[in-house]
């Protein structure tokens, strides 16, 4: 396995999680390298391919035979992005650190105005997009829906129209790594950590090649994996309707009670208890479900896997892996994954 050393500590570090995408690699490159180029000569860019199917993996390898400033990461099979980037922190050894997408919908050239507020003493410096005219009505609705929710019910708000497109300090990116949670919601994250934090404008791209790997089902259980990584409301939420209906049963038994004493016995409907029945039973299942995903949780916890497994390292992503190792060594940290080394 090749091992690459930086001839000097590195300013900045660009990750990028890439998943089939072998046909925005080179484009993405040629407009990013010359952002980078002008901002410092002491820059890596790290993919990590999270199980592509296609060639992206090759398309890296032979850009990293032009420039050893670019390396990659991949994994032994797809384990989303969220692990992506958790990986790419991991193996990042910038002062700096960008996220970002590699189908060019984030603009690289807005990396300059990242780094400009970063010298200004930002530890976060995120991308936030000022529209959403490339998204359907029922699409921004939903992303509207998620962001009041989030901010009413989570452990803190997020900014509105912020993603993983952003720029992060060491100091950051440390306390990123150090969180050793397996069911990642990264945008709570970052405005977990806390720092501070400034957003700066842009507008979406349309994407290079391909399509969306986000299904409006990948959106919902996003969306509901963030509200419960960052809030118990799901669960007192079954506390306060269990006492609510509970009062209302009191209710109506004292009502009926009333009744059979005033005008005597009636002959009970099917129809009323059959409803009832099923109504009471689906708010059981419900309540149930709602516990059985935090507990899920609590024994994907419990396992203590690695997040993931690495197949091959190239470039500079081989000098993270150094580090994690003598990192691992120390015991200075959790073992957050597995693979070649």
């Amino acid at each position: 396995m090749e091992l690459f050393a930086h001839p000097a500590p590195v300013d900045l570090s660009v990750v990028i999680p890439v998943f089939n995408e072998s046909a925005n690699v080179a484009p993405l490159l040629a407009r990013l390298t010359p952002v980078l180029e002008r901002l410092t000569p002491a820059w890596e860019v790290v993919f990590v391919d999270d199980g592509s199917h296609d060639d992206t993996a090759a398309v890296v390898a032979a850009h990293h035979a032009a420039e050893p400033r670019i390396g990659a990461v991949s994994f032994s099979r797809n384990f989303g992005k969220e692990i992506a980037i958790a990986a790419g922190l991991d193996h990042a050894e910038g002062r700096a650190v960008v996220i970002m997408d590699a189908d060019l919908q984030h603009p690289p050239e807005l990396i300059a105005a990242f780094w400009e507020r970063w010298r200004e003493g930002n530890v976060m410096v995120y991308a936030q997009r000022t529209d959403r005219d490339d998204e359907s009505a029922m699409r921004r609705g939903f992303a509207r829906l998620f962001y009041r929710l989030f901010a009413r019910f989570g452990e803190m708000p997020l900014p509105e129209g912020a993603g993983d497109f952003r720029l992060i300090d060491r100091k950051g990116v440390e306390v990123l790594r150090s969180l050793p949670e397996r069911a990642r919601f990264s945008k709570g994250l970052y405005s977990w950590i806390g720092f501070r934090s400034v957003g700066v404008p842009y507008q979406v791209e349309e994407r290079q090649h391909g399509s969306s790997k986000w299904s409006f089902r990948k959106l919902f259980r996003f969306a509901f994996d963030g509200i419960t990584s960052f809030s118990t409301v799901p669960l007192r939420v079954w506390t306060y309707l269990g006492g609510t209906i509970a009062a209302v049963a009191l209710l109506a038994a004292l009502y009926f009670v009333a009744d059979t004493l005033l005008r005597g016995p009636d002959v009970p409907g099917y129809a009323s208890l059959i409803v009832s029945v099923m109504f009471f039973s689906g708010v059981q299942l419900m309540s149930l479900g709602i516990i059985g995903e935090y507990i899920g949780r609590i024994f994907a916890e419990v396992k203590r896997r690695p997040l993931y497994v690495v197949a091959e390292r190239i470039g500079p992503a081989a000098v993270g892996h150094d580090r994690l190792v003598r990192d691992d060594r120390r015991g200075e940290r959790r073992a957050r994954y597995s693979g070649a080394v």
